[in-house]
């Protein structure tokens, strides 16, 4: 992969932690114009909604938060507060100046988070799990820092879903959750081009008991 092109093709390239940190770190101050409105990435706003139809409300969590993207749809809907994480610092810098958050952290949600159990009524994500971001191993950390009810909406690229072990993961825990549902959904809009422009993702939307 190119490690200093940041682009879509070097994200769709990551395989490690560091390839992650390094690419975000590099595309943070632009991603939003390069990336985001370029490609007419509608995932976020995608999710926001499933999340608030679903009946997503009150202390969210945003995985991979990024620069703040999926916030600021939710905050459109009136859903909040939203505390927001991500692996890469330099995108949490972009993301706080849109002042969307309560509380921004830097982590790896394939490690333990620096939050206590049961904290979140709702976990959204947009992005992150996909081949080389985040595997489906990180859902169990998702889990334990969501409450008994928490409302579930985390998009997962559909090309991946099977392969990279997302559908075996999900199958594992339907015991622990329930309200199970996966529409897909295009990533981008009509104006995207290249090779990933009709990408789709499955959005996972549950409730925890």
């Amino acid at each position: 992969m190119s490690q200093n092109t940041p682009d879509l093709e070097a994200a769709y390239s990551i395989e490690t932690p560091d390839d992650n940190r390094r690419v975000y770190s590099a595309w943070a101050e632009t991603y939003d114009k390069t990336f985001a409105q370029d490609m007419d990435y509608r995932m976020p706003a995608v999710i926001a909604e499933f999340y608030r139809r679903s009946g997503g409300a009150g202390n969210t969590l945003d995985i991979g938060a990024g620069t703040g993207l999926v916030a600021q749809f939710l905050n459109d809907l009136g859903i909040g507060p939203i505390d927001g994480t991500d692996i890469s610092p330099e995108m949490l810098v972009v993301a706080g100046k849109k002042r969307l958050y309560r509380r921004l952290f830097e982590g790896d949600v394939t490690q333990r988070l620096d939050v206590p159990d049961g904290t979140y009524d709702g976990v959204v994500s947009s992005g992150t799990f996909t081949l080389g971001h985040v595997g489906p191993e990180a859902i169990d950390e998702l889990l334990r820092v969501a409450a008994p009810g928490a409302r579930f909406a985390l998009s997962i690229n559909a090309k991946h879903y099977e392969k990279a072990g997302f559908k075996a993961k999900l199958d594992s825990i339907q015991g622990q959750i329930t309200d199970f549902a996966l529409p897909e959904a295009a990533i981008y809009g009509e104006n995207a081009t290249g090779d990933h422009a009709k990408d789709t993702a499955l959005v996972a939307l549950f409730r925890k008991l």
